[in-house]
């Protein structure tokens, strides 16, 4: 097959995985870098072009691995694909239902699962009110746009909780605080489904003096048996979001797992170190399996076959 990676630098971790893995098993693999991709609009001949005319028309499939700040063009991207019926391993509305932090919680929420007890406001006039509606100090104050940790914040007093939402809000950022669950000890689970399946777990355990768990924040990786509590919760929240590959992270708290995230680009560095699993190869057989792609016979078996039979 001619499978397309549709990211942004060819040198990180998970994309270099990505390819090595299409190209063992066979597959022509394409880098395509978002920014260098551009789309015909036509009721009877949409195209993408790519770096000067380069027409992308015969992809089976694309794995987007869109990074926050170019969400917009890169689901516009991905979008265009699917209307060329290009199969997508995440489609462009699950990509960005999970990027909308606010949304994807109002979505997690009604269909049953569990996250910490969150709150989302506009006018500073809310601030008290809101840092009382979470259980008081102390608070996380995320920004919705936040990534990798980034843009996390944890506000130990009312006075500095206080601080933190009134600037954020003096910036116009849109942000949630969300309760801080202290018994979690400054760790989370990284549960990987691909497929509706959970096929790797790590536990995520924050560096000294520091509470986000993230690998890009100098956390540290180490392969955990999740619970079956844990592993529905995983499947469905990636259900619920439309993602047939999600990295979703979980904390451990006194009233059971709480959904904390749902990455629709997970990494693959800190899993596929911790784990020894060849994520990158359980990604591309997804692939395989939607589109019944089956490597071709050997010439030397096919041989063997054919004189056995004649034998």
């Amino acid at each position: 097959m001619k499978i397309g990676l549709l990211a942004s630098n060819p040198d990180l971790y998970s994309n270099r995985r990505l390819m090595e893995a299409g190209e063992e098993r066979g597959h022509e693999m394409i880098f395509l870098n978002i920014k260098q991709c551009y789309m015909k609009l036509d009721a009877e001949n949409p195209e993408v072009h790519y770096r000067g005319g380069h027409l992308l028309s015969s992809l089976d499939a694309v794995i987007p691995r869109i990074k926050p700040s170019v969400t917009f063009y890169g689901c516009a991207l991905t979008r265009h694909f699917e209307s060329l019926d290009t199969y997508t391993l995440n489609s462009a509305e699950a990509i960005a239902q999970s990027r909308d932090k606010l949304y994807s919680l109002q979505l997690l929420l009604k269909n049953g699962l569990d996250i910490p007890t969150t709150g989302f406001a506009n006018s500073p006039m809310d601030t008290n009110d809101l840092i009382e509606m979470v259980g008081g100090a102390p608070l996380i104050v995320k920004l919705l746009e936040g990534a990798q940790g980034r843009g996390v914040v944890l506000a130990e007093t009312k006075k500095a909780a206080e601080s933190v939402i009134n600037a954020f809000k003096s910036l116009r950022a849109n942000l949630l605080v969300q309760e801080f669950i202290k018994e979690a000890r400054g760790k989370d689970l990284r549960c990987f489904v691909i497929d509706g399946k959970v096929v790797a777990s790590i536990e995520r355990q924050a560096s000294p003096g520091e509470f986000r768990a993230n690998i890009h924040q100098g956390g540290t990786a180490s392969v955990v048996k999740v619970t079956a509590e844990e592993k529905k919760l995983a499947i469905k929240a990636s259900k619920t979001l439309g993602l047939k590959v999600a990295g979703v992270d979980i904390i451990r708290s006194d009233k059971g797992p709480l959904l904390l995230e749902v990455n629709s680009s997970p990494g693959l560095e800190g899993i596929e170190t911790a784990t020894g699993r060849d994520i990158a190869g359980e990604m591309i057989r997804a692939i395989e399996k939607k589109l019944n792609w089956k490597p071709a016979m050997p010439e030397a078996v096919a041989t063997n076959n054919l004189e056995t039979e004649q034998v």
